[in-house]
């Protein structure tokens, strides 16, 4: 008996092709998929970025809620949180000082990511936000 012969692939068909139309499609395709993998290098980093912010958010109004102020403590905090992480976000609290027992309070965090295009050509700043909020656990007579 005689084996059957598989069919090459479609992909295998278009190299094999001698007329070069299809080693034509081929560089496109190549060429495509090489800028989506560029692309998504550049804009991953943003996405880790912003769940690192919403961390150090969480991380901060913790602190707040803990030891019932804004204040050392949570200075304290966010300078380690710095080290941790390499970010470096602008803070606003809703309010300073000491905070009643279940008073809220909000930390808004805002930090800037570059996703410089093309080797530097290009700059597109974006302005991530994150926001948390915590009610505080201390009684301050």
């Amino acid at each position: 008996m005689r084996e059957k012969r598989h069919r090459p692939k479609k992909l295998k068909r278009l190299l094999a092709d001698r007329r070069g139309e299809g080693c034509i499609d081929v560089v496109v395709m190549v060429l495509a998929v090489m800028m989506v993998i560029a692309l998504s290098l550049r804009v991953l980093p943003v996405f880790i970025a912003k769940i690192q912010l919403d961390n150090f958010a969480d991380e901060l109004i913790r602190e707040a809620e803990v030891s019932g102020r804004v204040g050392a403590e949570t200075t304290a905090r966010y300078e380690r949180l710095c080290e941790n992480t390499g970010l470096s976000p602008a803070v606003t609290w809703s309010q300073t000082g000491n905070i009643q027992l279940n008073r809220e309070v909000t930390v808004t965090l805002t930090y800037e990511v570059d996703i410089g295009l093309f080797g530097g050509f290009a700059s597109f700043p974006i302005e991530l936000t994150s926001k948390a909020t915590g009610k505080s656990e201390v009684y301050w007579r």
